[in-house]
């Protein structure tokens, strides 16, 4: 049986989504970056899966051969932080020096982890943001 990927785009509300977050702090932090995702991506926010929030699609080849499509930015107000996808990770460009700027916060792979939106400098945020998505839009021309 073929694997298939559980999280996709589909016509889910993200507004009906985001306000449905249980934790205020969580709620407004998300409603707040939206704004910031939809500014610097010029993209129609949609539904991927039942809790991410993504903008911008592109196709890849996984390492079966098949070709995907997944977003290419967004965020999801998880239980522990909200979560932005990055997808191209933070080790290129100047995003080194920008992450050292940043504030409170964790990252994997391509997960960048922060538990408010007061923890960390917008503006630095918002370059980090503004710099992932150049580089796929790149990458991964429409």
């Amino acid at each position: 049986m073929a694997y298939e990927i559980k999280t996709k785009l589909n016509d889910g509300d993200v507004k009906k989504f985001l306000n449905s977050v249980e934790d205020p702090q969580r709620r407004s932090d998300a409603l707040e970056i939206l704004d910031v995702f939809v500014d610097i991506t010029k993209e129609e926010p949609k539904m991927w899966g039942s809790s991410i929030v993504g903008f911008g699609t592109y196709k890849y080849t996984n390492t079966s051969k098949k070709e995907m499509e997944w977003m290419k930015t967004g965020f999801s107000p998880r239980k522990n932080a909200l979560t932005m996808y990055i997808m191209p990770g933070y080790n290129f460009g100047n995003m080194p020096e920008l992450m050292d700027k940043l504030g409170k916060y964790t990252t994997g792979k391509s997960c960048l982890y922060i538990k408010k939106l007061s923890d960390v400098d917008m503006t630095t945020l918002k370059e980090i943001i503004k710099l992932g998505i150049e580089y796929m839009d790149e990458k991964y021309p429409n």
